[in-house]
């Protein structure tokens, strides 16, 4: 049995907090520059150009990449042979958020009650997902999420006819509803299958994937292709101001679900898609 100490856990996502808002992984940094080269119009062009500029100045002044920086989204795959010690795990990411949003000077966004909005006033609670896996692994994830964007994402519950089609559609027509309202060029998550609930979750691991990865599923992969060249199709391109460019990438889960039904969720993100993984 592998021991960890509480605090590790809490020391970690601290860090973890305050690198990922200063800095993009390279995936993202990578597609960024991709999109800037294949963009036509000089309003897309010149917005690209910003947008690398904006991430050059939050790397080298260590200052958030946007001023929303997020409510935490916390993956957690945890080996079955692994024991925290010193308290509870749902405490020692908290606190981690806590002093990672306090130290590095990043906004606070989270209210205590939906409807009394109340802040929190340090970012926490985080929104944390479990996995538990064999081994003594403990990997962890953290995707900080604005709501610009996450306000244009949607779930259908599709019926098993609708088919790929419908999935298609669902796809084409979150987008097109978000328009400028999402930041683009964005990237987007696709969850498929599942539960309700299940479908949203898949759809929000999929932003955390390498936008140069794609699904070892074929028919997955294939769909991922297709709909970022239809995604970028309508033509909204950077800022929604009109381009080739409206998403830098399109990442697509699936999970087995029932024979009633076809859940589809699609989570949208700016180009400041927030993720960084790393192993204690």
């Amino acid at each position: 049995m592998r021991e960890i100490e509480r605090k590790k856990i809490t020391e970690k996502i601290r860090e973890m907090c305050m690198s990922v808002n200063v800095e993009l992984s390279p995936d993202v940094k990578a597609a960024l520059e991709r999109g800037s080269e294949k963009e036509a119009s000089e309003t897309g062009k010149q917005i690209f150009s910003q947008l690398k500029e904006n991430l050059k100045i939050a790397k080298e002044d260590r200052i958030p990449i946007c001023q929303d920086t997020g409510m935490t989204v916390v993956f957690l795959k945890i080996g079955q042979d692994v024991h925290v010690v010193g308290g509870s795990i749902e405490d020692a990411v908290n606190e981690g958020v806590r002093r990672g949003y306090t130290d590095g000077y990043l906004r606070k966004s989270v209210v205590r009650d939906p409807i009394e909005r109340e802040n929190t006033k340090d970012n926490t609670p985080a929104v944390i997902h479990y996995e538990i896996v064999p081994g003594d692994e403990f990997t962890i994830t953290v995707a900080p999420k604005g709501f610009g964007s996450e306000n244009m994402s949607r779930l259908v519950m599709l019926k098993p006819a609708d088919g790929i089609e419908g999935v298609k559609q669902v796809i084409l027509d979150t987008v097109a509803a978000a328009g400028p309202n999402a930041c683009p060029p964005m990237v987007i998550g696709v969850g498929i299958g599942g539960t309700f609930e299940k479908c949203a979750i898949l759809a929000k691991k999929a932003l955390t994937r390498s936008i140069d990865s794609e699904s070892d599923v074929k028919w997955v992969a294939d769909l991922e292709k297709e709909m970022l060249d239809k995604v970028n199709a309508l033509g909204l391109g950077p800022g929604g101001l009109g381009g080739r460019v409206t998403a830098l990438g399109l990442n697509i889960e699936t999970y087995p679900t029932h024979i009633a039904g076809l859940p589809v969720a699609v989570n949208i993100c700016c180009h400041v898609n927030r993720h960084i993984t790393e192993k204690l």
